[in-house]
């Protein structure tokens, strides 16, 4: 019977640590699945967190609006120097004769007026030229795309390695957008525009005062500049003579008052959309003041 108690107390132990054993299994079970459930969830929330993240910035990055394309801040032309490439503006009378080659000098670069890279081209024979030629003997007007062509040549040659200063060019929006088009090509860009302002009462004063002695091209002015033989009367091709050879001088045509209000009007017509278009790189100058004091505004922009 000991033996038998013995026994069956034995079993009973060994049933009870199974049973204990079972229980730890059981709880460490659900511990593990807990632990799972939870890293489960929070990767859940984190992928969650990340896609709704991701959906935002797509969203304002498609909804934004595009910003526009700069131009190129540098001038590069060969050997990689900055080309400056400055359009110069003034009505008649604004002093553009007086400051330009002041800028030439500045800046070792040339001043290109259409009408002289026009009859540049003419004479030399060049293909563009060529076409140019061939429509003013048909009575025609040279096309936007004949000038930009001769300025594209133009512009090619060692004199503008280190830029170029524009005059008289351009006229039109449609040929400052060629103009812009064609300076692209080689990734360059207008950098400065010096526009010379001065009030039309001021410029009537100085214009219809000039007179000049055709022989020689000595220039006078009424007001500013008056020959010897003036003194005190009023200017008349009798009181206005040349200091030198005692001969009468002259007015220009488009020296007078009324010719001035048409050449002022289609100057203002023409100039003012140019400046809107360039209006991030123009510089206004007031030329209604002293030489010295409009170069200083001149250089100060360029």
């Amino acid at each position: 019977r000991k033996t038998h108690l013995k026994s069956h107390v034995e079993v009973a132990d060994r049933a009870k640590r199974l049973h204990l054993q079972r229980l730890q299994i059981s709880l460490a079970a659900d511990a593990l699945q807990l632990q799972h459930k939870e890293h489960s969830t929070r990767s859940s929330d984190t992928m969650q967190l990340l896609s709704i993240a991701l959906l935002a910035t797509t969203t304002t990055a498609f909804s934004r609006t595009p910003s526009p394309l700069r131009p190129p801040t540098r001038i590069h032309a060969g050997g990689g120097d900055a080309r400056q490439v400055v359009i110069l503006f003034g009505p008649p009378g604004s002093g553009k004769g007086t400051h330009a080659p002041k800028l030439v000098d500045k800046l070792g670069a040339p001043q290109l007026s259409t009408g002289d890279m026009l009859r540049a081209a003419v004479a030399a024979g060049s293909e563009v030229g060529q076409k140019a030629k061939a429509v003013m003997e048909a009575g025609g007007l040279v096309g936007d795309d004949i000038v930009v062509g001769i300025i594209r040549d133009r512009i090619e040659e060692s004199d503008c390695s280190k830029g170029f200063i524009l005059d008289g060019f351009p006229r039109t929006v449609d040929q400052a957008k060629m103009l812009d088009a064609c300076l692209a090509e080689k990734g360059e860009c207008v950098n400065a525009v010096v526009a010379l302002e001065v009030p039309d009462a001021v410029l009537t004063e100085r214009i219809c005062g000039r007179w000049v002695h055709k022989a020689s091209g000595r220039s006078y002015h009424a007001k500013f500049a008056p020959p010897k033989s003036l003194g005190g009367a009023a200017p008349s091709v009798e009181t206005m003579l040349d200091d030198e050879t005692g001969e009468a001088l002259m007015q220009r045509a488009d020296d007078t008052e009324e010719a001035l209000k048409t050449r002022l009007a289609g100057y203002h017509a023409q100039t003012v959309p140019i400046l809107e278009h360039y209006s991030t790189v123009v510089s206004r100058v007031d030329a209604n003041q002293g030489l010295d004091e409009v170069w200083a505004a001149i250089d100060k922009a360029t």
